[in-house]
């Protein structure tokens, strides 16, 4: 483990393994493939896309907002939802050459 430790430290292989734990979700990875392709959106409208409740796309996105996967922008009573760091985009990019 010496090697991976000189790379990477234990608090950024931490981070990694929440937010990877965080998109290990089918909705989860549709929220951040919708905002990847539309880029900034509010709930409203990320709720209609996906055609799913409102509370329930709200409690994803809190996950994702919660394990640093994405970020919020309060505008008047409207969150608006974005992906945090490119990285994420790419590993959505690498898991649809995957499957």
């Amino acid at each position: 483990m010496s090697q991976l430790e000189a790379r990477l430290s234990i608090a950024t292989l931490e981070a990694a393994a929440a937010a990877l734990r965080a998109l290990a979700h089918p909705l989860r990875l549709a929220i951040v493939d919708l905002l990847k392709e539309k880029g900034e959106l509010p709930v409203k409208d990320i709720h209609g896309i996906l055609n799913i409740e409102q509370a329930v796309v709200s409690h994803h996105l809190g996950i994702l907002k919660n394990k640093g996967v994405l970020v919020v922008r309060p505008e008047g009573n409207k969150h608006f939802y974005a992906i945090k760091d490119e990285a994420v985009a790419q590993v959505l990019a690498y898991v649809e050459q995957c499957f």
